[in-house]
């Protein structure tokens, strides 16, 4: 949409949220509420958003970068002046100006859009949002006459008890013919609290008769708008909703929706099942006729087609086809376990790698190790990767069995089919094919 510039107002001080971090910054469902609104304007229009900073100005700058215009409030006086601010700093201006809110990151895209598009076919002064609710969210009430025609927007702390009765809400999402908001926004008074309203610019169309346009919300939770740490749980609770049921229709089998994580960033194959109390986290990408769960986590984490992983912790890993993983085992970042490993129960792997059909069953700690295919790690198998200062690499070659309570001083290197003996602390390379033992493992003649 080419004739559409957006502005997104992200400068409050987010005073009941009680926090250091800006109000929009605050995590949703693993991407900061302000993510989604900027998601919105990048799909309705090429043209970079103007995002009005204030409180945290720094920080907000830093998750925008490049993707938008920044523009620095100031003195805090309302959405008037916000709105005001954002276009005396950018010269050219396109026909409409759609104007969002950082904290509002239920809002749908297809909802913006149907917004934009009845706005732009009839090009009345103003298009706004209203949604019909029991419960009033601290909206305007929009007053409507015999003809359907809106004849003001009453405040709820000024409405009369027959007005607070209206269930037609204002939610604030405008969009405006730029030249007419040029005009208007200059005439905007100064209210008792010190700031300028935007809402006031609807009874300035109303009072000089200019063409109104309403759009009304199917979904009322598309409306919420958060201030308070209750409202960012309600809003978390929603965003999971709509997360999982998405990927519910698009074949992935939730046995408890209620009782599963999955964040906005996740991508899952089809017919892959997860189980209750699994928390799919960040950049994780899993592939299809997965098992996944109970009691899983996985964060920033590549898992492929065929896996199962049950009661476990994966972060910062990748698995190839066919892994199981558990229960009760940790892959920390780094680990990379190639098709068919099999890592069991109480088992940890950190900054490692894992050859084809290797299996680490049970008790096992690697770290910083090379592993070839074929490995059997005995229960109790430990590198002792850390000399106090520096971190140090154990390579184990293909087809290689480490016996029971094997203690593998690094650096050190285990050959092609060679075996260690229950209980060796190795300390030196063990060559192709030999049988070591004892402490210090020595080779078997």
């Amino acid at each position: 949409m080419e004739d559409l510039k957006v502005i997104i107002l992200a400068a409050g001080l987010g005073k009941r949220m009680k926090s250091k971090t800006p109000k929009v910054l605050h995590p949703l469902c693993g991407k900061p509420m302000l993510e989604y609104v900027l998601e919105i304007a990048a799909a309705l229009t090429p043209d970079k958003p103007v995002v009005v900073i204030g409180h945290g100005g720094e920080a907000v700058a830093r998750l925008v970068g490049e993707r938008a215009i920044l523009v620095d409030q100031g003195e805090l006086l309302g959405t008037g002046h916000a709105v005001m601010k954002a276009l005396e700093a950018v010269p050219s201006w396109p026909p409409a100006t759609l104007v969002l809110y950082g904290d509002m990151p239920l809002l749908r895209r297809e909802t913006v859009e149907e917004l934009v598009r009845a706005h732009l076919e009839g090009k009345p002064a103003i298009t706004f949002l209203t949604v019909h609710s029991a419960e009033s969210m601290g909206f305007g009430r929009v007053v409507r006459d015999e003809s359907g025609n809106v004849v003001r927007i009453v405040e709820e702390a000024e409405a009369t008890p027959q007005e607070r009765a209206i269930t037609e809400l204002n939610v604030g999402v405008y969009c405006f013919q730029t030249e007419w908001l040029k005009a208007h926004l200059p005439l905007l008074k100064l209210h008792p609290s010190g700031e300028y309203y935007l809402p006031d610019l609807i009874a300035a169309a109303i009072e000089e008769k200019s063409p109104i346009r309403t759009v009304t919300l199917r979904d009322p939770e598309e409306a919420l708008g958060i201030n308070t740490r209750v409202h960012l749980a309600l809003a978390e609770a929603a965003m999971r909703r709509r997360i999982n049921r998405y990927w519910m229709e698009n074949g992935v089998t939730f046995v408890n929706p209620e009782a599963t994580y999955v964040e906005a960033g996740v991508e899952i194959g089809r017919d892959t099942i997860i189980y209750p109390n699994s928390f799919i986290l960040g950049r994780t990408r899993i592939g299809e006729n997965c098992v996944i769960g109970p009691g899983t986590i996985i964060k920033d984490s590549t898992v492929g087609d065929n896996c199962v992983i049950e009661a476990s912790v994966v972060e910062g890993a990748v698995l190839e086809e066919e892994v199981r993983v558990g229960p009760f085992s940790h892959l920390r970042p780094g680990t990379h376990l190639a098709r068919g490993v099999h890592i069991g129960n109480f088992a940890e792997v950190k900054n490692s790698y894992l050859g084809p059909g290797t299996k680490m069953n049970h008790f096992s700690y690697l770290g910083d190790a090379t592993v070839g295919a074929r490995v059997n790690i005995g229960a109790g198998t430990i590198t002792c990767n850390f000399d106090g200062y520096t971190k140090h690499p154990t390579v184990i070659e293909d087809e290689a069995f480490i016996g029971s309570d094997t203690m593998l001083v690094a650096p050190v290197k285990v050959g092609k089919k060679a075996k260690t003996g229950a209980g060796s602390v190795v300390t030196r390379d063990v060559p192709p094919g030999a049988l070591v033992y004892g402490v210090p493992a020595r080779e078997k003649k």
